[in-house]
C-alpha cells in the first residue's frame, strides 16, 4: 500500500515538473485604462519616482519601507531603490527611456525575496479628451517561476496589482 502511494506521489510530482517545463520562457502582463487627463500630467506621475507614492499599488504595503532616490531627479536615469517587509522585499528601478509624454521604459530588478529582472513600459495615447494608459511588464520565466505558474498564472498574481495601480494613477491624475 505504501509503495503504491509513493509511486502515485512520484507520478504527480513528475507530471507537475513536466507541466512546468512546457511553460513559456517569458511572460507579459498588460493592463490599460482611460484617464481623464492629458498625457503630460500622467507622464509627470510616472517619470518622477518621488510621485509614485500617490499611485503605486506597492507603496503602502509597508509603512516603514526605506526608499532612496539617485541619478536624475526624474525621467531617463532616475533611480529608485527600496527595502521593506516581506510583502515589498528589496529592489531597484531605473528609467531607461522617457519619451515624455508618450512612453516610459523602466528596468525593474527585484533582489529579495527572490531575484528577477523585468522591464515595465507605460504607453500614453491621447483618446478624445483623455488618455489611454497601458502598463506592460515583460520578463523571463525561470524554472521556479514556471513551476509556480502551474498553479497560478503570472497575470493573476501581478495583474490585480496593475489594475489597482492604474485606478490609483487615474485618481491622482484626475485631481
Amino acid at each position: 500500500m505504501l509503495k503504491k502511494f509513493a509511486l502515485g506521489v512520484l507520478a504527480i510530482v513528475i507530471v507537475i515538473l513536466l507541466m512546468a517545463a512546457m511553460k513559456p520562457d517569458s511572460f507579459t502582463i498588460v493592463r490599460s485604462t482611460t484617464v481623464n487627463a492629458p498625457p503630460e500630467k500622467i507622464a509627470a506621475l510616472i517619470t518622477d519616482f518621488h510621485r509614485w507614492r500617490a499611485w503605486s499599488p506597492w507603496e503602502h504595503l509597508d509603512p516603514a519601507m526605506q526608499r532612496s532616490f539617485s541619478g536624475a531627479p526624474s525621467g531617463k536615469g532616475a533611480v529608485y531603490e527600496w527595502r521593506g517587509n516581506k510583502e515589498v522585499g528589496r529592489g531597484r528601478m531605473e528609467i531607461l527611456e522617457a519619451a515624455t509624454p508618450a512612453r516610459t521604459v523602466v528596468k525593474l530588478d527585484f533582489i529579495e525575496p527572490f531575484a528577477s529582472s523585468n522591464v515595465t513600459e507605460f504607453l500614453l495615447v491621447p483618446a478624445g479628451a483623455g488618455t489611454t494608459v497601458s502598463w506592460t511588464m515583460t520578463g523571463p520565466m525561470l524554472f521556479v517561476s514556471k513551476l509556480m505558474t502551474v498553479f497560478v498564472s503570472m497575470d493573476t498574481l501581478i495583474g490585480k496589482d496593475f489594475d489597482k495601480g492604474l485606478a490609483q494613477l487615474k485618481t491622482a491624475a484626475e485631481k
